[in-house]
């Protein structure tokens, strides 16, 4: 594994679902620096002319610092990592130690992305655990119109904001035992969507504690429901 700016170029294309590391360049009012992994799927390089569906995935704040092996301790990095190939590129980037999840950053990233790979725009989906969970939540009330699907796990958000969302598949996951993030946080977003005329499904582990994560992340059915979605506009 090796460390390489983003502006490296293309020999990152070879990669074929192996994790590299990178470095996030984008001006917002100042630079942002950020630092994250970036998996592209097998055939990326064969296939010049197609575009890749995009995850992103948000850690949790165990997970923060300047470590990126640290992104790999959970979910779809640490599938890739052991062996695990997936149809579309894989986006991790690393919260720094003592912060939380910021919107602009996460933005600016897929902003990158976007213009460094071939990515096709109407299928960007965001998941993420716990602290990750509610990014996803916050990410996409934010930018309501970047995403094709969500799946926060453990989190929670604003639900007098749902109605931002109501247009987009929503799968939310949670343990009903989860003793560091109430199960209530998760209801909460459900039920405001629901109110809304949301498209949510929800999903409650009756034994799980607060990791909801590794048996969701490990479940196929959770990635033919990203990637059957799509932008309609």
């Amino acid at each position: 594994m090796h460390v390489e700016d983003i502006a490296a170029g293309p020999q990152t294309l070879q990669v074929r679902m192996k994790q590299t590391s990178q470095t996030l360049r984008r001006r917002v009012t100042k630079i942002i620096t950020g630092r994250y992994l970036l998996s592209l799927p097998a055939g990326y390089a064969e296939q010049p002319k197609k575009k890749w569906p995009l995850v992103l995935f948000l850690h949790g704040a165990g997970e923060r610092g300047n470590n990126l092996e640290l992104v790999k301790k959970h979910g779809p990095p640490k599938l890739v990592e052991s062996g695990r190939q997936f149809p579309f590129i894989l986006v991790s980037p690393q919260c720094p130690a003592g912060d939380f999840w910021r919107m602009e950053v996460l933005d600016g990233l897929l902003e990158e992305i976007e213009a460094k790979h071939r990515v096709d725009r109407k299928r960007i989906y965001v998941t993420g655990l716990s602290m990750g969970g509610f990014g996803t939540w916050a990410l996409s009330l934010v930018y309501p119109q970047r995403f094709a699907a969500i799946a926060p796990i453990c989190g929670g958000g604003s639900p007098f904001l749902a109605d931002r969302i109501k247009h987009l598949p929503v799968w939310v996951f949670h343990g009903e035992k989860d003793s560091v993030v109430p199960l209530a946080r998760s209801a909460e977003m459900v039920a405001a969507l629901r109110h809304c005329g949301g498209n949510v499904k929800f999903t409650a582990y009756p034994k799980a504690n607060h990791d909801s994560w590794t048996v969701t992340y490990d479940n196929p059915e959770l990635y033919r429901w990203l990637l059957r979605h799509k932008q309609k506009s």
